[in-house]
């Protein structure tokens, strides 16, 4: 008689296979959900961490230094680009944005997964240094009118910087081809569904999981004991 799921023959051991991290890429204008998605991802994703960027914008009241950005001042920005402590950086509505070096490259020797909530011209950066640990996902509003109340439902924004972040939200989706994943944010939940089904299905692509030769030629060679 076969064994059932249940039964005590049947190994409950999860077969693990080494793998290298990947770098997952959140970009959208202001205002689409990115950071929302992102943060849901990271209480519910124990297996991936934050990249924290550094900024040279104002601290909204909600934020915690250290937690949503490292706030510096333009000159501790400058050193820190001229020094090479950045992977990328951009300026965006007026204000300086960089991702530091040193814990990306720690998380990555490590395998671990790594998240960046940061606009497209980071984007194209890490593409352009890192392509083949990139997994980039771009967030749509579904309407510009939805945009523009989110923005002001916010309420952490003055009038005049909500009309900025409007202005340059078309030049920003005109990117949308750049990214791997394209994912439209009528509904939050299955916005967050969508991204973590990609999220599931590129930890388990094959050129990811180095570990994979060994487990096969292991497989392979190995005697089944009747």
């Amino acid at each position: 008689m076969s064994p059932t799921p249940s039964s005590p023959s049947t190994s409950s051991t999860v077969t693990k296979i080494a793998r290298r991290g990947l770098m997952l890429v959140l970009s959208s204008p202001s205002g689409a959900g990115k950071s929302t998605i992102a943060a849901s991802l990271l209480r519910d994703d124990h297996s991936l961490g934050i990249s924290v960027s550094v900024t040279t914008r104002a601290k909204r009241p909600s934020e915690i230094d250290g937690t949503h950005y490292h706030f510096k001042t333009i000159p501790q920005f400058e050193r820190m680009r001229e020094s090479g402590e950045l992977l990328e950086w951009a300026e965006v509505h007026g204000n300086f944005y960089g991702t530091p070096r040193e814990p990306v490259e720690s998380a990555m020797a490590d395998g671990r997964d790594m998240l960046f909530d940061i606009d497209w011209q980071g984007a194209q950066q890490l593409q352009e240094k890192m392509k083949a640990d990139i997994v980039s996902i771009f967030v749509l509003p579904p309407t510009m009118t939805e945009l523009q109340s989110r923005l002001h439902r916010r309420a952490e924004d003055s009038e005049e910087v909500i009309a900025t972040r409007l202005a340059n939200s078309r030049a920003e989706i005109g990117h949308w081809r750049e990214y791997d994943y394209v994912i439209v944010n009528d509904d939050l939940g299955n916005a967050f569904e969508a991204v973590q089904s990609i999220v599931r299905a590129e930890r388990l692509r094959r050129d990811r999981r180095f570990g994979m030769f060994d487990f096969v030629t292991k497989l392979i060679e190995e005697t089944p004991v009747l």
